[in-house]
């Protein structure tokens, strides 16, 4: 099994949710892809940090994302990156900026104004926290040169991106994950 495969089976069996669910977005869904599941396991967070890896523009020198969901699959593909003599600097955007010392809304190392970033997400349904992602980048001085995603649920999210500039890349799309609609009604 390759490591496409393999990450498409542990998201199947451990982030796959089927049934009416309430998204952040507001957005009522058929299913819920809880990624956390999966990226904060060893396996999955290598597999995603190697996978999206391979993704990331040659000319990016970091990979940042909005806490909480994108946080370890920052660090994972800066890790990853690492190890296979690929050095991406992780930054974090916070969702609010920091109330004391600095008051950024990016963590991480300083650099130098201008440096290219790919933004990263684990599920897209609008493409909102990519959105303010960009926006927080480019107040910081970055300049985000592409998006990546786990998934692509493929609700509007890929065409607003594009509306903005990005053109949205993921590992998956709702149709890689085979989904089973069921009836059962939950609330995330």
């Amino acid at each position: 099994m390759d490591e496409r495969e393999r990450l498409r089976e542990l998201v199947k069996t451990r982030a796959l949710r089927v049934g009416k669910i309430t998204l952040s977005s507001g957005k009522v869904s058929d299913y819920y892809v809880d990624a956390r599941e999966v990226v904060l396991d060893p396996e999955g967070a290598y597999l995603t940090g190697r996978l999206i890896l391979d993704m990331i523009d040659r000319e990016a020198v970091a990979v940042a994302g909005m806490t909480l969901g994108a946080d370890p699959i920052v660090t994972a593909i800066s890790v990853v990156g690492h190890l296979e003599g690929r050095s991406l600097s992780a930054l974090i955007i916070r969702k609010e900026p920091k109330k004391h010392g600095t008051q950024k809304f990016v963590e991480g190392p300083s650099l130098p104004e201008g440096s290219k970033v790919a933004v990263v997400d684990d599920v897209v349904t609008t493409g909102s926290s990519l959105i303010r992602s960009i926006e927080r980048l480019k107040s910081e001085g970055y300049e985000p040169i592409q998006v990546v995603a786990i998934l692509d649920r493929g609700e509007g999210g890929s065409e607003r991106l594009k509306a903005a500039g990005y053109d949205l890349e993921s590992i998956f799309t709702r149709a890689d994950l085979s989904i089973e609609l069921g009836s059962s009604d939950q609330r995330v």
